[in-house]
């Protein structure tokens, strides 16, 4: 086996991997976001659009993490024993959530008490999103344990929770209307301040608390990329809330995906070259050659079509909902 080939299948897989978790974490982070803002949506009327808006994507956007999942025990094997190893508690806690969500997506349909699978499917997002807040956090200091770790994954699952809300109410300006469209107005800027606010935190402690800022961001040209990607990022912030202020209808969802896009680049370059920063690498986590160049094939020919049903699913049903007549 060449050293160098298995190197780069290796970093192809991880960027693979990386564009899927992308695709996942916006598409299913706003039907999480709007999920956590319907807790706080007293008009059943406005719930039954919250739900109106997502029926036709939710559970396609969730097929991300399955494939996130597949790919990433059959390209790096040792690495996912190790996080599920460190991570089994948020991880049932994470499937336990999106199963709460999907049973009351399904059963508020045909339910008299409409208002208890709406708790349960408000709940389901909130759990779901800190669970992946922990995972974050916990991977970022490389699963030490300790009570300043834990402070810092707390934080990170307060700013996962933020930025879900962020692309939630984004996404409700873009798809519905009147009081509801005016109320998440106000929550798309309360939640892009406190994800800004949020991510200057969670910078700071990865200085402190992660081989991240230890070994990573000390590496030569690193930082100044890093810096180019934070200007992006206070360039989105800008616009969201500018976009919100002028009652833009499209443009805070679509900034809003800039600041995550730019914020992902950023954890990205972090990462790299490992996978569990300062424990193991991308090179020693993956598979043999003849494995990576299986999945490789199997994955470029099935990536495009589901690229492509998404696409095609927000075309078809792009526009704002009309609430149903009873």
């Amino acid at each position: 086996m060449d050293i160098n080939s298995h190197a780069m299948l290796g970093n192809a897989w991880f960027g693979l991997i990386g564009l899927m978790l992308i695709f996942y974490v916006v598409t299913d982070g706003f039907d999480l976001g709007v999920g956590i803002l319907s807790l706080f949506t007293r008009r059943e009327q406005e719930r039954n659009l919250i739900f109106q808006s997502i029926e036709h994507v939710w559970d396609a956007n969730e097929t991300w993490l399955v494939v996130v999942g597949g790919a990433l025990f059959g390209a790096f094997p040792s690495a996912y024993a190790t996080l599920l190893e460190g991570l089994y508690i948020p991880i049932m806690l994470l499937i336990a959530s999106l199963i709460m969500r999907g049973a009351s997506i399904e059963f508020r349909h045909a339910a008299g008490n409409k208002r208890l699978w709406d708790v349960i499917f408000g709940v389901g997002s909130l759990l779901a999103a800190v669970a992946q807040g922990v995972v974050l956090g916990e991977v970022i200091t490389g699963l030490q344990p300790g009570w300043l770790s834990g402070i810092f994954t707390a934080c990170t699952a307060l700013g996962v929770v933020a930025g879900y809300c962020l692309l939630g109410s984004t996404y409700l300006i873009k798809k519905t209307g009147g009081q509801l469209e005016a109320a998440a107005r106000r929550y798309a800027t309360a939640s892009v301040l406190a994800t800004v606010a949020a991510a200057i935190v969670l910078s700071a402690g990865t200085m402190v608390f992660s081989a991240i800022g230890h070994d990573r961001w000390a590496q030569p040209g690193v930082f100044g990329v890093l810096l180019a990607l934070a200007a992006i990022a206070a360039s989105a912030f800008i616009y969201i809330l500018w976009a919100v202020h002028v009652n833009g209808v499209r443009g805070p969802f679509r900034g809003a995906i800039v600041l995550f896009l730019a914020s992902f680049a950023g954890l990205a370059i972090s990462f790299f070259p490992d996978l569990v920063p300062g424990k193991l690498s991308i090179t020693a986590a993956a598979s043999d050659e003849p494995t990576l160049i299986f999945m490789l094939i199997g994955m470029g020919s099935m990536l495009p079509i589901m690229i492509g049903y998404n696409l095609f699913q927000y075309y078809v049903f792009e526009g704002k909902v009309v609430p149903r007549k009873h």
